[in-house]
């Protein structure tokens, strides 16, 4: 399938910002490298900071449309929390190098686009507490943890991912995806939830490959 103008502009400027670094990269390299022109570069974004922010709200808003997306599809605290863990992790399928540039470079987002950016990112991590409160108030989750460490100790968890994960590796990023989940569930799930029949589907079962490659 052919690629448009700009997501060949996305993809060449992802490469270029991840080994060379925001401001090492001009836009005319951009052009040249992605077999564009600066006509085609400036008619799909405003500036090299546009860009930027292009590659940094394109997974953020991703992320977060898929917490919601499993807050409206699932009823229970733990169902909710195993979807948006999942989904987190998958994000890390189509936007790993988003993710990389996006810590490497965010101090470089113009004032506006920041605030775009961090608005989003407030958006997730309060529908994450949010999560964590209601699972703690409906009894499913243990009472004793706090929910702002609860909270930020997942987003911890899953944020490191993109400094290690890799296509090649021993697990697809869907089996990463599903151990994450049980890890999570079983730290902040009861013992009466851990038990429950209808809950067992959410963890993992035998046979995840085992073997000396990395992941």
């Amino acid at each position: 399938m052919k690629r448009s103008t700009k997501e060949r502009i996305i993809e060449t400027a992802l490469l270029l910002f991840e080994e060379h670094g925001f401001h090492a990269v001009t836009v005319d390299r951009i052009v040249q490298e992605s077999g564009t022109s600066k006509g085609g570069f400036y008619h799909n974004f405003k500036s090299k900071d546009e860009l930027l922010y292009t590659i940094h709200d394109s997974f953020i808003t991703y992320v977060l449309e898929k917490a919601r997306e499993a807050y409206e599809k699932y009823e229970t605290p733990a169902e909710r929390l195993h979807a948006t863990v999942r989904s987190f992790v998958m994000m890390f399928d189509f936007y790993r190098p988003h993710v990389t540039v996006f810590y490497q470079e965010s101090l470089y987002l113009s004032s506006d686009y920041f605030k775009d950016i961090k608005k989003k990112r407030d958006q997730y991590k309060q529908l994450m507490f949010r999560l964590v409160k209601e699972g703690i108030d409906a009894g499913e989750f243990r009472e004793e943890i706090p929910v702002p460490i609860t909270s930020m100790a997942i987003f911890g968890m899953i944020n490191w991912t993109y400094k290690w994960y890799k296509t090649s590796g021993m697990y697809s990023v869907a089996e990463i995806a599903d151990i994450y989940a049980d890890l999570v569930l079983h730290a902040v799930l009861t013992q009466e939830a851990l038990t429950r029949p209808d809950y067992q589907s959410l963890f993992l079962q035998h046979g995840l490959r085992t073997g000396e490659r990395s992941v």
